[in-house]
């Protein structure tokens, strides 16, 4: 196994920026078109689906450690801040929001979380603005609720708690 990548171990949770926040199961080595490829086997419990990723594309795939608590309460400042109001768009907007919560960073997903918060128990807000608001929710829920080694149901009413109290 490659020593760049040793910082990830069986067990560990990591956040991968497609998918969230998953488990490594294992290491495994797999024949490929007759090539052995050594890849990480990484669970996530709440999609039911199982990731293999090379290690030695681990750190291009964007493969990290969860947020240290620090970064995590960075990023749920976050959610305290004034939305930006834009007048784009929502097309474009949410093409940005999509970006911003497959970055993987949390602040980011903490900025879409509060951009479309507000809107959250209007009437007029629209069936993907609140796909897009869920899907940051769940995703930034997932990570804080991993950092702060607490169920996703205290976590969501944590980050509520926070968002109502801006």
């Amino acid at each position: 196994m490659p020593k760049d990548n040793s910082e990830f171990i069986t067990g560990d949770y990591v956040v991968y920026p497609s998918h969230g926040v998953g488990q490594i199961l294992a290491m495994e080595t797999q024949q490929i078109s007759g090539h052995e490829l050594n890849v990480f086997v990484i669970v996530f419990e709440k999609d039911r689906m199982t990731l293999r990723l090379p290690v030695g594309k681990a750190r291009s795939a964007g493969l990290r450690r969860l947020s240290t608590p620090t970064e995590m309460k960075a990023a749920l400042t976050k959610l305290r801040g004034r939305t930006r109001a834009r007048r784009t768009m929502w097309s474009r907007r949410a093409q940005e929001y999509e970006a911003k919560i497959n970055s993987g960073d949390p602040a980011s997903i903490a900025e879409v979380v509060r951009d479309l918060y507000r809107n959250a128990g209007q009437a007029d807000q629209s069936y993907s603005e609140r796909q897009i608001y869920q899907a940051a929710l769940d995703r930034l829920v997932r990570e804080f609720a991993a950092v702060e080694k607490i169920d996703e149901a205290t976590a969501v009413q944590k980050l509520e708690a926070l968002l109502q109290a801006a």
